[in-house]
């Protein structure tokens, strides 16, 4: 029981690349903060695709660190931002969140390309296409962005890393950074980097007061920071290398990011 719930942690931690399971529980802290039920089928995401890895005899070492837990974690969230709670609803649920876990495995057999996210991505994607075709009355209706007359960038910075779970609330993001602060350090500093560095592009490149405060040009940015962060700070052509690939994101994202006032629509898509 006790190594279960480590495992379902580990697995949100994943989600920021933690390998920590009081990194985890402090991430879904943050998500709690933000909505208790958004935390309650995060958990439930996180069971059934660890799960699902467990009956379908995985590797044990990667149940163990969370790597087949974080994608069903942010299917559960993205369930909850994307469509309404319904008992099919957590149908849809038990089957992307599995879906997940067969994606990730597939990535598994292969070592060229690592999945990172692209599992959750996929499976949503897919689940959004069906839902639209099948059950459009499950999609929740889009929340129109507010024109802002300034930018926040205390605001920004703290939502470019809540957005990597879907929190447009400060304060998750804030917990999100102690929780990665508790297991590194400099994974702390690279996800620091990696929120900054997005804000600057926006200014200089005029983004929308209210997409820039909303953490919507950021949290891509914050991922590759973590990703590409390691134990090699000291090196000056790593640190702008890494620096080098987050402003390739966050351009990337202004350049697929066409004129959407949605931000629901615009966090999935991107």
């Amino acid at each position: 029981m006790r190594e279960g719930l480590f495992v379902i942690s580990r697995g949100i931690g994943q989600v920021m690349f933690q390998n920590n399971a009081f990194s985890g529980i402090l991430m879904l802290s943050g998500i709690l903060y933000s909505s208790w039920q958004l935390a309650l089928l995060a958990i439930i995401g996180n069971i059934i695709s660890t799960a699902t890895a467990w009956i379908c005899s995985y590797s044990r070492e990667d149940i163990k660190n969370g790597l087949y837990g974080f994608n069903g974690t942010l299917v559960g969230i993205a369930i909850g931002v994307f469509i309404e709670i319904t008992w099919l609803s957590m149908l849809l649920l038990l089957i992307t969140s599995a879906l997940s876990t067969w994606i990730t495995y597939l990535f598994s057999l292969q070592h060229r390309l690592s999945g990172y996210t692209a599992p959750f991505i996929l499976s949503v994607w897919i689940l959004l296409v069906g839902c639209h075709w099948i059950f459009p009355s499950l999609l929740l209706s889009t929340t129109p962005v507010g024109a802002e007359p300034s930018s926040d960038f205390l605001r920004a910075f703290c939502l470019n890393i809540g957005q990597v779970m879907f929190q447009g609330n400060s304060i998750s993001g804030l917990f999100f950074l102690i929780a990665i602060a508790v297991n590194s350090r400099i994974n702390a500093f690279y996800t620091a980097l990696g929120s900054i560095l997005p804000i600057v592009v926006a200014v200089l490149s005029g983004m929308d007061h209210a997409i820039l405060n909303a953490g919507l040009i950021g949290y891509n940015g914050v991922l590759c920071a973590i990703a590409l962060g390691d134990k090699t700070i000291r090196s000056g052509v790593q640190l702008k290398g890494n620096q080098a690939i987050i402003r390739l994101s966050i351009r990337i994202t202004i350049r697929i990011m066409p004129e959407l006032h949605f931000i629901r629509i615009i966090r999935i898509l991107s």
